[in-house]
Formats: structure tokens, sequence, C-alpha cells
């Protein structure tokens, strides 16, 4: 059998931050499932879903990492994969916080799954899809914070314009 772990999260935009943590995880799990949940509560994301999904894929080169999105609770999901662990990025003691209740949340709907923080890079212990968003949106290089096909996507989406999706 081979160890799964997934690493949800909104994605909006994926952040250099984010392509560390899979390649950290790809040295502890035979695969890895970046999980793009489709979040209601979250209005207005820059991106939609299938913009998401397809920028992810095209990120992210390797064979052992699946793209796929998701609703509802998490641990379901990945019960469904068959999936034990759940991934999670911790910048700042303030991550921790929130992302602790979450874990512990998530064990008490499934006692069989557990979660593994991961600390990226100190050079992206900062950043925040948020974060990127707003500096792109005002017009600021974000070039060293993400993948270049995000870049593009961000001015364009910024300027009006169609982004180019690449194929599947």
């Amino acid at each position: 059998m081979m160890a799964l772990a997934i690493f949800p999260g909104s994605f909006d935009p994926m952040t250099n931050g984010h392509l560390d943590i899979i390649n950290r995880a790809l040295k502890m799990f035979d695969r890895v499932m970046v999980a793009v949940l489709m979040n209601s509560a979250k209005k207005n994301p820059l991106f939609t879903i299938e913009e998401r999904l397809a920028l992810l894929r095209a990120c992210i080169p390797s064979d052992r990492v699946v793209v796929s999105s998701f609703e509802g609770l998490l641990v379901d999901f990945a019960k469904h994969q068959d999936a034990k662990v759940l991934l999670r990025g911790l910048r700042a003691v303030s991550d921790f916080e929130y992302e602790l209740q979450m874990a512990m949340m998530n064990r008490h709907l499934d006692e069989d799954i557990e979660t593994v923080f991961l600390m990226p890079k100190t050079d992206y212990s900062y950043l925040s899809s948020r974060m990127v968003k707003e500096v792109a949106r005002l017009g600021g290089d974000v070039s060293a914070l993400v993948p270049p096909l995000i870049e593009t996507s961000l001015r364009k989406k910024f300027n009006g314009e169609a982004i180019d999706l690449p194929e599947a």
C-alpha cells in the first residue's frame, strides 16, 4: 500500500510556499494529493475552481502529485481517498493555534487520520495567498513568490484579461 498524504487548501493562488510544502512532503510520502476546497464561505475567490485546478496541475511537475477538488468535511474526503495523513503548512505561531484546533477537530471526527505539520523554508515563512493577491493587485512584483504561470495569470486577472489555462 502506498502512503498518500492530502494537502488541502484554497490555493487562490498557489504560492512558492505551497510548492515548498509539497516538495517536502514528497520526501516523506509516496504520493501527495493537493486537494482544493470548494468553499462557499470564502466570498469571491480570484480564480475559479477550474482555473485553480488547471494552474496547480501545470505548476506541479511530479507524477507523484495528484490535484483534485472536494467539498464537505476533509476527513470524509480523506477516508474516501484511503488517506491517513493530512498535511498542513505552519508559517507562524498564529497559524499553529488555528491549525491545532482543526487537527483536534479532525481527530475527533476520525481518530484514524493524523495531521502532519510542515514548516516552509524561511524565505516563505511570511507568505500567504492573500498577501500575494494584494501585492499583485497593486502592481507589485510577485515573481519571487509564485511560479511564473501564476504571476502571469495574476497580472491578466487584475488587468481584466482572460487567462490561458494549460491543457490537462
